[in-house]
């Protein structure tokens, strides 16, 4: 009997460590690779590791961005293409989303398809060479029992950076939802029309290098995080 409970510890124990392994050696893989590996599917048999689907149809990113003064702000959406949250022994590890580029919406009312196209065009986000952003967790620091503290590469036009920023959870409307709220300069991923650093910008026309970025992410009450 003693064998056979020492031959399940050790078994168990191999599982695990197995799941932080790969946890740890595939953390920095792209967003494209973050499908999460054959070795997965064994261990999600002992409910170690398992991946977690956004609904994209619920989950969104609002952005905000102005003029350098904040006398003439605009705002919008941008929607997901897909996405998931990884967990290990039910707690937040890591995901992995993709941002669909030609989905942008201005939601102000100012301006709305002229702004839009401007925002699709290569002095912005140039959409049709870079369709997609996208966001990777590479660190995860649970602060209490509804936030955590998230260090991430956000890649914008090719371009990917750092970022970091707090995320809360909650139940609502029958789902999961978690937010975080970040401001980024945007002159970081190549996006340098009229700012405030470009030489030649009229005063007046400055556009603030910030823009800012509200996520929501919405999951099956099910598969709660």
């Amino acid at each position: 009997m003693k064998k056979i409970i020492l031959l399940a510890t050790i078994i168990c124990f191999t599982v695990i460590t197995n799941a932080q392994e790969l946890i740890k050696t595939n953390i920095n893989k792209s967003a494209v690779e973050w499908t999460w590996y054959n070795l997965f599917e064994y261990n999600k048999d002992y409910n170690i590791v398992n991946t977690t689907k956004i609904d994209t149809n619920k989950s969104v990113v609002k952005w905000s961005g102005s003029n350098l003064f904040k006398y003439n702000k605009h705002y919008g959406t941008v929607k997901f293409v897909k996405g998931h949250i990884i967990k290990f022994n039910d707690v937040i590890q890591g995901g992995a989303f993709e941002i669909d580029m030609n989905s942008i919406v201005n939601t102000d009312g100012k301006y709305n398809e002229m702004l839009v196209d401007h925002l699709k065009n290569q002095d912005f986000f140039d959409v049709e060479k870079y369709p997609t952003a996208a966001i990777k967790f590479t660190e995860v620091v649970h602060k209490d029992a509804t936030t955590i503290k998230v260090k991430a590469k956000l890649t914008i036009k090719g371009v990917t950076n750092d970022i970091d920023f707090n995320m809360t959870s909650k139940v609502i409307d029958g789902m999961y939802e978690m937010h975080s709220k970040f401001i980024i300069d945007r002159t970081r991923w190549g996006i340098e029309y009229e700012s405030k650093g470009m030489i030649g910008s009229v005063k007046d026309g400055i556009i603030s290098d910030a823009i800012e970025f509200e996520v929501v992410l919405q999951l099956p009450i099910r598969d709660r995080c």
